[in-house]
């Protein structure tokens, strides 16, 4: 099938490509953007399906592309060329490297949860509340992924979890993680009925991160850059930790602040 190639900056689909960067548009469309060769690969591998993926060849950097290009058609993708200015109207990276994909948005539930991978294993997740940046909330996304976490739950969500700059910081384990959106006091009574244990990061907390038990079944909460937990969370979470701090900062960035946490767990439900 010949593919269409376009290279008026006027044009309706670049136009609509950059209302996509914005979030009334692509809730409005159920879509987002995956710009990238490794995010549009991971998008494959766990059978996203691409809606319409957009390629630059005077943008590509490596040999793969075209490899690329006809799995996504194969997988029913439909291809667009795009001339190198148009491409780069249509790109949101700094540094693009002519790949531009479409993808439905999708919705996990709770209920869709598999603890303990399935396999049996104590479940282990993240809880994180009101991220505001979306650069961290995609860090902390693939940290999750790194520390085999079997879901990521975002409650009361400020930063769409389909903004551009999640996908790209993620790079592209979005695809990976299992990742729901729910209500704090939801959240609570989900992992309350399947007797997970809450631990809590705040500067207030008296027990240090490392002298706690986090082996069993756990949920690591992790409150906002700005304000931290909120008083539902460090009310009702089980036990609160903190991260000792010996400098003037009171905190970390709450991506650092996740991972120290996180493999604190992995190292003793591993060790």
């Amino acid at each position: 099938m010949p593919v269409e190639k376009i290279s008026s900056l006027q044009n309706p689909r670049v136009k609509q490509l950059v209302k996509l960067r914005d979030r009334r548009p692509r809730d409005e469309a159920g879509v987002f953007l995956v710009e990238g060769y490794r995010e549009i690969r991971r998008a494959l591998e766990k059978r996203v399906a691409l809606r319409e993926l957009y390629y630059s060849p005077e943008w590509f950097l490596g040999e793969n592309e075209p490899a690329l290009l006809r799995e996504a058609e194969t997988a029913g993708a439909q291809l667009f060329e795009l001339t190198k200015d148009a491409f780069a109207k249509v790109a949101y990276r700094e540094r693009p490297d002519g790949l531009l994909a479409v993808a439905p948005q999708w919705r996990t539930q709770l209920a869709d949860l598999k603890l303990g991978g399935g396999a049996g294993r104590d479940p282990f997740l993240l809880v994180v509340e009101a991220i505001e940046k979306p650069g961290n909330l995609g860090t902390i996304l693939r940290s999750a992924d790194a520390a085999g976490c079997d879901a990521v739950i975002v409650c009361d969500p400020v930063t769409d979890i389909f903004n551009p700059n999640v996908v790209r910081a993620s790079t592209g384990v979005l695809f990976s993680v299992p990742l729901v959106v729910s209500e704090s006091a939801e959240v609570l009574a989900w992992l309350r009925e399947r007797k997970v244990r809450t631990v809590a990061t705040t500067p207030a907390g008296q027990t240090l991160y490392t002298s706690a038990d986090l082996r069993g079944p756990l949920a690591v909460i992790m409150g906002s850059e700005q304000y931290g937990l909120s008083e539902f969370w460090l009310k009702n979470a089980d036990l609160p930790v903190r991260i000792p701090m010996a400098g003037q900062a009171d905190s970390l960035n709450v991506a650092m602040a996740t991972i120290i946490t996180l493999f604190e767990a992995v190292r003793q439900r591993t060790g």
